[in-house]
């Protein structure tokens, strides 16, 4: 996703400035954690009601930019993407 700063915004006194999901305290790397944790969109979606298909979506955008950019994020990601590799395949769709 192209767009993901439309869904994606980071502030200094919102969770220390993590990035986070706009208009919630819910942040990229809590969804990313979710996920290769085995929940799926889904379940993150009917646990969470006011996220949307496409903050979700916009996180996977955001990670995939950002992965070579942020040399502390990056080393998480690797990890995650390690770890799931479907992830990984759908980041580069």
């Amino acid at each position: 996703m192209k767009n993901w700063k439309k869904y994606i915004v980071t502030n200094p006194k919102i969770l220390s400035g993590k990035p986070v999901i706009k208009g919630t305290r819910v942040s990229v790397e809590f969804i990313l954690e979710r996920l290769t944790s085995g929940w799926s969109e889904a379940d993150i979606l009917e646990n969470y009601p006011n996220l949307t298909k496409e903050s979700i979506q916009a996180i996977y955008g955001f990670a995939f930019e950002k992965k070579t950019k942020n040399t502390e994020l990056a080393n998480f990601l690797n990890r995650i993407f390690d770890e799931d590799k479907e992830l990984l395949k759908r980041l580069s769709e």
